[in-house]
């Protein structure tokens, strides 16, 4: 037996959770007595799966409708070629922890692909598959999976040795684990509470003040990340421009808000000027490139100390001596760039932290009171204090640090751990035929309540800036544009191609629509193309559509009501069923002899746009239900029956969190 047994840590992330994981498992393993070797599935060079003969740890997210992340894709479409031999990974030994949220269908579906097709090819299982739920907390799957991993990986290699010693040219003599492949459960701490129920000292529990039996518990905290950057700050020319080769600059023309003043929601319409070059199909959406709020960027350097030095630039490289495996400078920092650029277009500063990095600024803080806070919320037992006063409000790093006033960060470690800034993406609500070089999408301005650490509620980081940008030039409902508007600022955008939530190829295809407030928006598109299609080509055969929109007053915010009753008419929309958003589903099942027809006899289309934690489950659901009372079949193959519409990609979402 070596000295130090190696296995492999190779992970697939689309926005850095996954990565974060396998990056911590890496470093962790020294401590174990093991050596790690980490690489990203997009990394060829640095692993080979043909030839390896130590066990292997996955860690894979899921992206979009159960898609890979971007840096898995290609090792997915290698894996699954069908040429290769069912015992082409027999040598093979792997664990795989899953990232997935139950709020969106295909639940950690890359993770599942990936595993099934492992072991299709042979390759055996050393530890049960974790599967984790960002809709719940990732920590309540990932906190015992990793505790129980270490054992595991050293029992792995002992049975490899062995296996090596008594048969060279063998694979791995591994068993699956007892109970097959199932998700590792865990279940966060429950309240305490008195026999008589809640008592009012337990109600003073908040963000920085806990109880017992917290308070009082030993605590076990995660490992210290280690620092890997050097951070220095200079005088010279900065970069204050933003920079891209696939974003484009387009000015706002219109803004119109949709609903009245008394709504619930405030939903805006946005017209933006497009070149005739850009081209955009119904169905596909764009990102938003929005900078963090000046007020937000000017505290961050007020808490940081370092308002004076905004127009400085940023010198990031890595520690020579740094002991962080795999670490590398962020790509998405780019060089001569001001400290002002730096926190307004490049730090997610909005991100809620992630508990390694509270166990990063429990050593930047000076309080013992405060110290020994930020060690409960980062530690296991306290799980369920992190949830309620961190991760459930979403609080932010900005908003953190001023609950715990003695904690002084140095800039490094906020570049270490913030997230990069992220595009919001939005789906486009026009059709180019309609509007040529125009852009239209539509968004609700998102709210946040105010919470402990957050003393008054806040908007969404892009609807925020967005609604402020357009307010000056709002056309309300009922009144007439303004001709004297004052010219509107340009937006960076750049297109996301959707190839699959397309009107159906064959306009003679029937297709149904669900998209209840403003998941009605790419529907517009569709029915704008359409109808221009039948103007354009009067003798084609169209097939019938239907549309379910849901609104909560008809008069307050029924959003596009003129454009789709105007659709109903000219006989682009078949059929319009409107209803309270909650009760869209109930009005499918009242149309489910129809959408039995369109959809099991017909072979037409079904799509769903909007909300995916309640709405998008509510209306899988009832799908189900319909097609078991509809087709009489029992729950499993009703579910077999939706799950081959998605593989035919003729039930097919776009949904949000």
């Amino acid at each position: 037996m070596r000295m130090h047994p190696r296995f492999v840590v190779l992970y697939g992330s689309q926005k850095g959770q996954a990565q974060s994981i396998a990056e911590g498992i890496a470093q962790e393993a020294e401590e174990h007595g093991l050596v790690a070797e980490l690489s990203c599935l997009n990394q060829n060079e640095k692993y080979n799966l043909e030839q390896e003969n130590d066990p292997v740890v996955f860690v894979v997210s899921t992206t979009g409708d159960g898609e890979p992340p971007d840096n898995t894709l290609q090792f997915v479409k290698r894996i699954k070629k069908k040429t290769i031999s069912s015992d082409h990974y027999k040598h093979l030994c792997y664990a795989l922890l899953a990232l997935g949220d139950t709020n969106y269908a295909n639940f950690c579906n890359c993770g599942k692909t990936i595993e099934r097709r492992l072991q299709e090819l042979g390759a055996k299982q050393f530890y049960a598959t974790g599967y984790a739920d960002d809709g719940v907390g990732l920590e309540v799957v990932v906190d015992p999976w990793l505790e129980g991993l270490w054992k595991a990986i050293k029992d792995a290699v002992s049975k490899m040795e062995s296996d090596k010693t008594a048969s060279p040219t063998g694979g791995p003599g591994l068993a699956s684990p007892s109970g097959g492949i199932g998700s590792v459960s865990s279940s966060a701490p429950e309240a305490q509470t008195e026999a008589g129920g809640v008592s009012h000292v337990e109600l003073a529990a908040s963000l920085t003040c806990s109880l017992p039996p917290l308070s009082e518990s030993a605590l076990n905290v995660p490992v210290l990340p280690p620092s890997y950057l050097d951070v220095s700050l200079q005088e010279g020319d900065a970069v204050e421009e933003v920079r891209s080769d696939t974003l484009y600059e387009v000015p706002i023309s219109k803004a119109v808000q949709l609903t009245r003043g008394d709504s619930v929601k405030t939903a805006l319409l946005v017209e933006l000027e497009i070149s005739v070059n850009v081209t955009y199909q119904p169905g596909d959406s764009f990102d938003v490139f929005c900078p963090n709020r000046d007020s937000e960027v000017e505290e961050m350097l007020q808490r940081l100390g370092l308002q004076d030095q905004r127009k400085h630039c940023v010198s990031v490289s890595l520690k020579k001596d740094t002991k962080k495996k795999g670490a590398q400078v962020p790509s998405y920092i780019p060089p001569n760039i001001s400290l002002l650029y730096l926190l307004t277009w490049c730090l997610e500063i909005r991100s809620v932290p992630k508990k390694a990095f509270l166990r990063a600024l429990v050593e930047h803080t000076g309080d013992s009171v405060q110290k020994r806070r930020l060690q409960e919320l980062c530690s296991k037992q306290g799980t369920a204090d992190y949830n309620l006063y961190v991760r459930d409000p979403s609080l932010s790093i900005l908003e953190l640090l001023k609950a715990f006033p003695s904690c002084v960060p140095p800039l490094s470690l906020l570049i270490e751990h913030l997230p990069k800034l992220q595009s919001r993406p939005y789906s486009a609500a026009s059709s180019c035929l309609r509007h040529p070089g125009k852009l239209h999408f539509v968004f609700n301005v998102v709210e946040f309540p105010a919470c402990f650490g957050r003393p008054a509620g806040r908007r969404g980081l892009c609807t925020g800036w967005l609604f402020d940008l357009i307010n000056p030039v709002l056309v309300f409902p009922g009144k007439p544009d303004s001709s004297s508007s004052p010219a509107l600022p340009k937006i960076h955008v750049s297109l996301r191609p959707n190839c699959s939530f397309r009107p159906p190829p064959d306009p003679s295809t029937p297709f149904i629509m669900v998209g209840p407030g403003t998941g009605v928006a790419p529907f517009i598109g569709f029915l704008q193309q359409r109808e221009k299609q039948m103007q354009e080509n009067p003798e084609a055969v169209f097939g019938e559509t239907w549309l379910f929109f849901g609104c909560r007053h008809r008069d307050r915010d029924y959003l596009f009501r003129e454009e789709l009753l105007g659709f109903v008419s000219s006989g682009t929309l078949s059929h319009l069923k409107v209803s309270r958003p909650r009760y869209v589903q109930h009005n499918l099942l009242l149309n489910s002899r129809h959408i039995r027809s369109i959809l099991f006899q017909q072979n037409g289309y079904l799509y769903v746009c909007g909300d995916a934690k309640n709405m998008a489950k509510d209306v899988n659901d009832t799908l189900t239900e319909m097609i078991k009372t509809e087709l009489q079949v029992d729950q499993l193959e009703a579910m077999k029956s939706l799950a081959r519409l998605r593989e035919e990609k003729r039930y097919l979402q776009d949904i949000w969190g």
